[in-house]
């Protein structure tokens, strides 16, 4: 299967705070959209690992998404190196993204930036022909996508865009609150965390309508990208 877009994130749970309005958005225009996980969140404070398994096939039910894998890194371990860039080339050649979204550049959570690296640096190497892959016995051939884009997460980066999501948001809160183990929940008796509190949860509409106002949407999701975004005319943008 070919997907148009490709969403990777850390943890379960990366993708769908920091950009699934923008995918929900483009499966309703006929886009083929995947998600992968490199880790199973196994190192956060609340819920489990095989409880995030469970949400997170109930959030790609929400979205729609066309496939979702996880990679089993080490949550918090995980390096940008060899061993782990091959294992992403080869979901990158085998699903042919054209458009790659990863984590953001700079964040709270260590592995947010190192993953982003992380799948930057193999988006570039997929794309060389002498570094050999196989996947089921079978060799690959080189894919690199058009685009690696940066969603934002934590911390307020600025965007270099801002894609207008409105209508799309019920589907995007939805799909995080499919993680009921991670955030506000006024009867859970886990821990506290950074994103257990109802201002994180709310941060996710709010953030969204406000980047929305800047540019005279109801809500919008911004991302950062590596390179100069090019349109073919003027009248392309709003």
């Amino acid at each position: 299967m070919k997907l148009d877009i490709l969403a990777i994130g850390a943890h379960p749970d990366d993708v769908e705070l920091g950009c699934s309005a923008t995918l929900a958005k483009e499966i309703s225009l006929g886009k083929k959209v995947g998600i992968l996980d490199l880790t199973r969140g196994e190192l956060g404070t609340r819920g489990s690992a095989e409880i995030r398994d469970i949400e997170a096939a109930n959030a790609a039910k929400i979205l729609g998404v066309s496939i979702r894998e996880n990679l089993g890194f080490a949550d918090g371990f995980f390096l940008n190196d060899k061993e782990h860039q091959i294992e992403i080339i080869k979901i990158i050649r085998k699903y042919q993204p054209s458009i790659v979204l990863c984590n953001a550049v700079d964040d709270r959570h260590i592995d947010h930036p190192k993953g982003s690296k992380l799948v930057s640096d193999a988006c570039f190497l997929s794309g060389l022909v002498r570094i050999e892959t196989e996947l089921d016995g079978v060799k690959q051939q080189k894919w690199r996508p058009s685009q690696v884009y940066h969603y934002i997460q934590w911390k307020n980066i600025e965007p270099d865009f801002v894609v207008d999501v409105t209508g799309f948001m019920d589907i995007k809160l939805a799909a995080v609150n499919a993680y009921s183990s991670q955030f506000y929940n006024p009867d859970s008796k886990e821990p506290n965390s950074p994103i257990s509190s109802k201002n994180f949860l709310n941060s996710v509409e709010y953030r969204a309508q406000d980047l929305g106002r800047l540019v005279g949407v109801e809500h919008a999701e911004g991302f950062n990208t590596e390179r100069y975004v090019a349109i073919k005319s003027l009248d392309k943008l709003f």
